[in-house]
């Protein structure tokens, strides 16, 4: 069952809370980012892409969980398709608002370091930083989802990316999914390789057969 609005600002609150004492800033930053997630340009890119790394997360053995949270809160606070600075500029906006926290520095730059790491899946990972690895599976859960979810999710980054004209758009995205199919590893952690990685790079070469062909139209099909 997909959160309300109020219980995702009640995980917020009941994040934030311990670390922030400020309750008006708790409040104007979760409503600065749920208006930024419900933006008018974001079709995949949303409230329910947060909700759903929430709930990735929520099963998982972390270390420092309120740092992995932290991140997924922010780590696409900016999202500008036209733009390569997407994960730098999330990563200064967690790192605002949690200058007014009791979190350690080092613990914030921790935040500033898991979503920088969104830049680019397909780049070597440290093996044995587990929060990072969980943090990062969640991300790309969506790749191994059912293939009727991973169609709509195909064809709602396409919507994010509507001002790229055809002609640029095709060659560009085969060359992200050829990219991550050559990744030796998609998924980090044991159980979500295990669930989905398989259902991942089925998916992935759909979609790249599809571009190679008839494009979006024969996405699905």
């Amino acid at each position: 069952m997909a959160y309300s609005e109020n219980e995702l600002a009640a995980r917020w609150h009941q994040l934030t809370a311990p670390l922030v004492p400020d309750a008006g800033l708790r409040e104007s930053r979760f409503r600065t980012l749920a208006a930024a997630y419900q933006g008018p340009t974001r079709h995949y890119h949303t409230l329910q892409h947060i909700e759903n790394m929430l709930k990735r997360l929520d099963g998982a053995t972390l270390q420092d969980a309120a740092a992995v949270e932290l991140a997924v809160w922010f780590h696409d606070a900016v999202y500008n398709a036209l733009k390569s600075d997407n994960e730098a500029r999330s990563a200064a906006l967690a790192l605002d608002f949690l200058r007014a926290s009791t979190l350690a520095p080092v613990r914030q730059q921790r935040v500033a370091f898991l979503i920088a790491r969104t830049h680019d899946h397909t780049q070597p990972q440290p093996p044995d930083d587990f929060d990072l690895l969980h943090f990062l599976d969640a991300d790309l859960s969506i790749l191994g989802a059912p293939a009727a979810d991973y169609w709509a999710y195909a064809r709602q980054v396409r919507q994010e990316y509507r001002l790229v004209p055809e002609l640029l758009y095709r060659p560009g995205r085969r060359k992200v999914l050829a990219k991550m199919l050559a990744a030796p590893v998609l998924y980090h952690t044991p159980a979500l390789r295990q669930e989905l990685d398989a259902q991942a790079r089925h998916n992935l070469r759909a979609e790249l057969a599809a571009w190679e062909s008839g494009g979006l139209v024969q996405m699905g099909k």
